[in-house]
């Protein structure tokens, strides 16, 4: 019998995850779960346990729930992100958009809502994958004003400098530096660089497109900017103005 795409593509995807959750029926669930479909999942369930696990072990993937019974999941991410560039997908409160902007300018790569439906949580555990697969296997190089990009290092450097991105950042960077003084809309950053359908009250990609800003204006010797244009989406500038 010919497997359907689902499992097809999955089995081929191995990676290891660490889910990070204090809800050990849950944990059990989704270790058979993601199992099935060609996922190793290790679970921790609290918040030192995750981190020592995290920055002691090698893993593809982290599930890391905000709750936790000694530090919440925002610290564990905090701690993480200080020594470790490692995708994480955040769970959070069922709307509760605080702890999902929270996570996000703290440097998750997405966050999913609970409760959630595990074909969601594996369509967005998919997303992150392929876009660490593309930038592994795409080799190119550009330039423009200052700026070299190299995608087969994954790597955006500012006039020699290289740029500490996480992996949306550097596509999201990659795009505004192909299309500079364009507006591109905040759907078609929503559906190239996150792989998923734009809802109008998700703000995830603005989210990162803060934390990009903030890098950039870190850069004492560069005077452009990312503006935000009302209800459309962002204009990448190189010198802080429209170009005529």
């Amino acid at each position: 019998m010919v497997p359907n795409d689902e499992q097809s593509h999955e089995k081929s995807s191995s990676e290891t995850v660490l889910l990070i959750d204090d809800d050990t029926e849950l944990c059990s669930m989704l270790q058979d779960y993601l199992g099935r479909h060609g996922w190793k999942v290790t679970a921790r369930h609290s918040g030192q346990a995750g981190l020592k696990s995290a920055l002691e072990d090698t893993y593809g993937i982290i599930l890391l729930d905000v709750m936790l019974p000694d530090i919440d999941g925002f610290e564990v991410l905090r701690r993480l992100r200080a020594q470790s560039a490692i995708h994480v997908l955040l769970l959070t409160a069922r709307g509760d958009d605080v702890d999902r902007i929270v996570g996000l300018e703290l440097g998750a790569d997405d966050y999913l809502p609970k409760p959630f439906n595990p074909r969601e949580l594996v369509a967005r555990m998919r997303a992150i994958s392929r876009r660490g697969s593309q930038l592994d296997q795409t080799a190119s190089s550009r330039a423009a004003a200052g700026f070299s990009v190299d995608n087969n290092r994954r790597r955006i450097s500012f006039r020699d400098q290289p740029l500490d991105l996480t992996d949306i950042e550097f596509l999201l960077l990659s795009k505004l530096l192909q299309r500079p003084y364009e507006v591109v809309s905040r759907e078609e950053l929503t559906e190239d660089v996150l792989e998923r359908p734009f809802r109008p009250l998700d703000r995830s990609i603005d989210m990162h497109v803060s934390r990009l800003r903030r890098k950039l204006e870190a850069l004492r010797t560069f005077h452009g900017s990312i503006r935000g244009i009302r209800n459309s989406g962002y204009m990448f500038t190189l010198n802080g103005e429209e170009r005529a």
